[in-house]
Formats: C-alpha cells, sequence, structure tokens
C-alpha cells in the first residue's frame, strides 16, 4: 500500500517532507503516495484529512493506519521507521541532539522571515528595526553554526538540511542576499546540488507570489 504523505509544493515544511522521501528513496526501498493537497479550495479540510490530521495542516503521513503530522516529528519518524541506521538522523545521542537543536532553530529562521522579508515584500511597509535586527542576529547564528562544515552538522547530510534548507529556499524566492553570511551561502549552494533540490523548491515569481498566499496552512 505505501505511505501517504500529504503535502502543498509552496509549503516550507512540506518540501522539508518531500527531500527526506527523495533521499531515503535513494537508498531505500520504501512506497510513497505523494498527495498535494489544494488549500485554497479547502481540500486539507475534508472530513477524510481531518481523520487523519485533525489540525489540518500540512505534511501529514497516514502510513497503513499510523496517522502523524508535524513535519519535524515526521521527518525523525521516516527515518527511525525505514532507515534507522542512516545518518539522515544519526543514532549516536550526542549528533542526534544537535540534529534537533537544528530543526527547533529553524522556527526561529522562519519567523524571522515572515517578520521582515515577507512581510516587507507583501505590505511595502518596513520592518520595525529590532525585527531587522533579530533577523540578522539569527542568520549570523546560523552562519556560525555551519562554520566551515559542509552540513549543518558536519559533513553528514541531515533531515536538518532538509527543514532549514527549505526555509532558506524562501529567502532566495524574495531575492535575498547572503553575501554577509558566507557559509550560509556555500552550505545552501551544496544543498541545490541534490539532484530533486531544484525540483522541489525553486519556482517562477508568479508560482511563489500564489504559493505564499496559499499554503497558509502548514507546519
Amino acid at each position: 500500500m505505501g505511505i501517504d504523505l500529504y503535502v502543498n509544493k509552496f509549503s516550507t515544511p512540506s518540501r522539508a517532507a518531500l527531500m527526506t522521501v527523495r533521499q531515503l528513496q535513494a537508498s531505500v526501498n520504501i512506497a510513497i503516495n505523494i498527495k498535494y493537497l489544494d488549500l485554497p479550495a479547502n481540500e486539507h479540510m475534508t472530513p477524510e484529512f481531518l481523520k487523519i490530521n485533525p489540525a489540518h495542516t500540512v505534511p501529514a503521513i497516514s502510513d497503513n493506519g499510523f496517522n502523524l503530522w508535524e513535519s519535524r516529528a515526521i521527518l525523525a519518524y521516516l527515518c527511525n521507521q525505514y532507515s534507522p541506521e542512516s545518518s539522515l538522523y544519526p543514532t549516536d545521542p550526542k549528533t542526534r541532539a544537535l540534529v534537533d537543536r537544528s530543526l527547533n532553530f529553524d522556527n526561529t529562521i522562519m519567523t524571522a522571515f515572515r517578520e521582515v522579508l515577507a512581510a516587507k515584500y507583501f505590505s511595502g511597509v518596513d520592518p520595525p528595526e529590532d525585527k531587522v535586527t533579530a533577523f540578522h542576529n539569527n542568520l549570523k547564528v546560523l552562519d556560525a553554526l555551519i562554520g566551515r562544515s559542509k552540513y549543518l552538522i558536519g559533513n553528514h547530510l541531515t533531515i536538518a538540511d532538509f527543514s532549514l534548507g527549505a526555509i532558506i529556499a524562501n529567502y532566495h524566492w524574495f531575492d535575498f542576499s547572503f553575501s554577509g553570511y558566507p557559509n550560509i551561502e556555500r552550505w545552501y549552494s551544496t544543498l541545490r546540488e541534490l539532484p530533486y533540490f531544484a525540483e522541489i523548491n525553486e519556482f517562477s515569481k508568479e508560482e511563489r507570489d500564489i504559493g505564499w498566499f496559499t499554503s497558509k496552512q502548514n507546519k
């Protein structure tokens, strides 16, 4: 039967789940049925979907009767269940803790994006100075976390790269320059070399503008 994965292609957490699936499928025989939900058409509010996810957010999965939502939980579950020895979600407690830390920090980076770049783009109003300061401070932290490593956690790709990479893709949607953050810029360039990255994360300007307005129901 396979796993049903419910997503919206413009949803940032959905894109993290899609990248995780593609990476897992490169080494594990795992059947995934991708089900794209049209959020403006309220496909996430149907009785059938609410049985799977009463929070009506995407992504969500139904794995032969086991239902799960919240993107970070989904990324970890897919690795634990179908590739428990994968370096995508390391088994070493300390390394896994660093992955978990980055997965939690991604919400800070996403909030900064919404409050500064997206807010100004769609309202035409400059964000408050304190929001701009926090925005740059958070990017400095991320730049420092990456350091000279190839990926977020050392030299091995993990689900943290997918979650934060999908968010940083949003920054690029709004033509933000990472020239002041060389480690982020280098790391993101490395992610873009993944064979599925552009397919999942890059859209035309028209698609991006429509998508940002219509993908609010995501976690």
